[in-house]
């Protein structure tokens, strides 16, 4: 299943941004659970995810909607956001 490598690629480039903004020492993307609620479990508030929506957005060439926020809640969830709507561009 190429996608599948595809979307852990993914996974792992958006904890290693989430890390690196976010100045997480007690975190590598390895041990990043991907499915780890970014605001109940790791205390991410709304500019942190500001910050994150606003690096994602130089690194995959995508606009992330204030509005679709509430969504991106887990790595996973962002990484199968991010696949949406790059997929959305190339249709």
């Amino acid at each position: 299943m190429p996608d599948s490598n595809g979307i852990n690629e993914r996974i792992r480039r958006i904890a290693e941004i989430i890390i690196e903004e976010l100045k997480l020492e007690e975190i590598t993307p390895e041990s990043f659970d991907p499915d780890m609620d970014l605001v109940d479990e790791l205390g991410v508030d709304s500019m942190d995810l500001a910050t994150v929506a606003l690096v994602l957005q130089d690194e995959y060439g995508v606009f992330i909607d204030e509005d679709d926020y509430p969504k991106l809640k887990s790595i996973r969830m962002i990484a199968e956001y991010l696949q949406s709507r790059l997929q959305g561009q190339k249709k």
